[in-house]
């Protein structure tokens, strides 16, 4: 009976981690559309890539015994396509300054992950340090990865609009973010269960942030250096009705 929770649980928990891995289409939908990244910030899906790779790792039977964490694999290693697509989208369409920022940030992070796997495959030689290793690091990134939204929700609470935090994605982050608590609690692994221990208040705190503020455009005030190009053209446009006047004025005098 409890193995036929634990696998209805994991079943219900890759369906919903399928959809808040997926939720993102929409919004690169709009960056392909609009051929720009607008204010949409990449750390996320960098972040949510090292989180992929590693539980995708630890899932494996080089770190766990056997199979015993499959479900983690298949959901992971769908999210690892995912993500990493998410982010080649991303550097095509922005600015040359973006781009740097992604090459900058996402390197590392393949290189960091690179490191864990040889260190955990070569160095620790049983699968209790070697889920100790890569759980732990794990943890650490699925925490950081649920505490990213913050930044979005900062924004969300200064322009009192919801724009750059899709609805779709907050309610299935709170979905999934239940369903592998629970998981975790029944399989009794800390690596599973800890990060939605956080990961589940910080989805439903951006639910209420779509039920206190509207989806509005956000519109930036112009820059100093358009608001004098602005003023240079009506002064000219001044000007030149101006001298239209004169003009007419005097071939009506002539």
């Amino acid at each position: 009976m409890a193995e036929t929770i634990r696998l209805v649980v994991a079943v219900l928990g890759n369906a919903a981690s399928m959809s808040v891995y997926a939720a993102p289409l929409v919004t690169f939908k709009r960056v392909i559309t609009k051929k720009s990244t607008e204010e949409f910030s990449c750390i996320p899906y960098i972040i949510g890539l090292l989180n992929c790779l590693l539980y995708t790792w630890y899932g494996l039977p080089v770190v766990s015994c056997k199979w015993e964490n499959f479900p983690l694999v298949t959901v992971n290693g769908i999210g690892i396509v995912l993500e990493l697509s998410y982010v080649l989208i991303y550097f095509w369409f922005a600015s040359n300054k973006g781009k740097v920022k992604v090459a900058m940030t996402a390197i590392p992070v393949v290189l960091i992950f690179c490191i864990i796997a040889a260190v955990s495959a070569f160095v620790f030689h049983d699968h209790r340090h070697r889920k100790l290793l890569v759980g732990s690091i794990g943890l650490v990134i699925s925490v950081t990865l649920y505490g990213s939204p913050l930044v979005v929700m900062k924004k969300v609470i200064q322009t009192k609009s919801v724009e750059f935090m899709p609805l779709t994605l907050s309610v299935c982050s709170s979905i999934s973010s239940s369903l592998w608590l629970i998981y975790g609690l029944l399989i009794r692994d800390i690596f599973v269960a800890g990060p939605n221990v956080l990961g589940l208040p910080l989805s439903i705190l951006q639910l209420v942030l779509h039920c206190i503020y509207p989806k509005r455009s956000v519109v930036e005030e112009p820059s100093k250096e358009d608001q004098e190009k602005g003023n240079l053209e009506k002064v000219d446009m001044e000007m030149g009705k101006a001298e239209t006047n004169v003009t007419s004025h005097m071939t009506q005098n002539s």
